[in-house]
């Protein structure tokens, strides 16, 4: 497990995305519990997809990389309900529900539901009704604050292949996300650590 005394004592469940290489496709990903004992693996290594270019500490809007770095998980969402034993709060979108990676907007890198049309008001979005997002995590990357052209819509979704990389975001087999939907427990402020193996 790498980099797992840098999460605050206050986060209790990690999940770590590690890639062999800054510009690899392939990582590897595994939940960690810390009920007080140590860092004790709950969920085998199983393998995962990054973004077309890799991961990058340096993340920029449109570099179709992976943001490096250790951030907290947001709500869940999806095109379905929520598996059973899901504890996110999750929202089922509609076609109404976008996501602006526009940096020229005010709504950047933030969940718009908009009813009008979308591309009057936005030169770039992302809609929520995507297939890849059948069910979906949040994953908190340049929110707090949002910095235009810094990134956005960062989410660990189901994959197209394991051979597909996605445009930024982390993604898993369907059966391996609703695992994960089933074990993480908002109680212990989970994170995720999106990595590059020794660094």
């Amino acid at each position: 497990m790498t980099n797992v005394s840098d999460t605050s004592a206050i986060c209790r469940q990690l999940i770590t995305v590690e890639s062999e290489s800054p510009t690899s496709i392939r990582a590897v990903l595994a939940v960690y519990q810390n009920d007080g004992a140590g860092w004790v693996q709950t969920m085998e290594n199983i393998p995962a997809v990054v973004g077309k270019h890799g991961i990058d500490a340096h993340k920029v809007e449109g570099d179709q990389k992976t943001p490096q770095g250790l951030y907290e998980l947001g709500e869940a969402f999806g095109t379905s309900p929520a598996p059973e034993g899901t504890a996110l709060p999750y929202r089922i979108v509609t076609e109404h529900d976008y996501w602006v990676d526009d940096p020229e907007s005010d709504d950047y890198n933030r969940w718009v539901h908009y009813e009008g049309n979308a591309s009057e008001r936005w030169k770039s979005f992302e809609r929520l009704t995507d297939p890849l997002y059948t069910h979906a995590i949040i994953i908190k990357y340049n929110e707090d604050p949002v910095v235009k052209g810094k990134g956005s819509a960062i989410f660990l979704h189901r994959w197209k292949s394991g051979d597909t990389p996605t445009l930024g975001c982390v993604a898993v087999a369907y059966e391996h996300l609703v695992r994960l939907l089933g074990i993480i427990d908002p109680v212990k402020k989970p994170k995720i650590n999106m990595t590059v193996s020794g660094q």
